[in-house]
């Protein structure tokens, strides 16, 4: 098989990189692989590029994915966020865009399906448990918040971040990057007891965390 870019740009559409492997639901933008990301990803083991010839696309295989304002386009995105834990390798990482909840972007674009804002994240982080993830996590390793001019201009006269998030219209988007680590044993014990309905997480697994239940 051939080789190829051990980066991965989610969603390329007109921001094709020369330097990744290029994936789209689209082919008009004429990706290295059309793919939709709603469905496991690769839909194939094996792929056929205009740029790469054959490759064999496999678990552990991108030491970072880039997903520049696509996620907000994915009805389920729980299946592209499991395909991008198990493309990367562990201490890989997915570096994100996406529109914030109270911002003109965020549904002015009739094919958004959804808006995020800071807890967004919890459960490919945090709670990861209720997806099911048995071997690895992402963990947040950075959040910044794009301000618009009129957060800019709240911010500039001393106004907390706070009270611009919670500003509609103040905020235009967050950047976000999700490390894949791998699960403790501590944390693996846990989502087999989840998975044979637990009711309760060990306090002790998660301190500070509030004891869910299953359903």
């Amino acid at each position: 098989m051939n080789e190829y870019p051990k980066r991965l740009n989610l969603g390329s559409g007109k921001l094709f990189k020369d330097d990744y492997l290029n994936v789209d639901c689209d082919s008009f933008w004429r990706p290295d692989v059309v793919a939709d990301l709603n469905a496991p990803f690769p839909p194939h083991e094996v792929a056929q590029t205009s740029r790469f010839g054959e490759i064999r696309i496999e678990p552990g295989s991108f030491e970072e994915i880039v997903a520049r304002d696509v996620l907000e386009h994915i009805p389920n995105l729980v299946i592209c966020m499991n395909s991008c834990l198990s493309l990367l390798t562990p201490g890989g990482r997915m570096h994100i865009i996406v529109p914030y909840d109270l911002s003109h972007g965020a549904w002015q674009d009739p094919t958004h399906v959804r808006a995020f804002n800071e807890r967004s994240w919890t459960y490919y982080t945090e709670w990861y448990w209720y997806l099911g993830w048995q071997k690895a996590r992402f963990e947040l390793t950075r959040l910044e918040f794009v301000r618009s001019d009129l957060g800019e201009k709240l911010f500039a006269d001393g106004v907390d971040e706070e009270t611009i998030l919670r500003t509609p219209r103040a905020v235009d988007a967050m950047e976000v990057t999700l490390k894949k680590i791998l699960l403790s044993d501590k944390e693996k014990s846990y989502v087999r007891k989840y998975l044979k309905n637990a009711l309760t997480p060990p306090a002790e697994c998660f301190p500070g965390k509030p004891a869910l239940r299953c359903e």
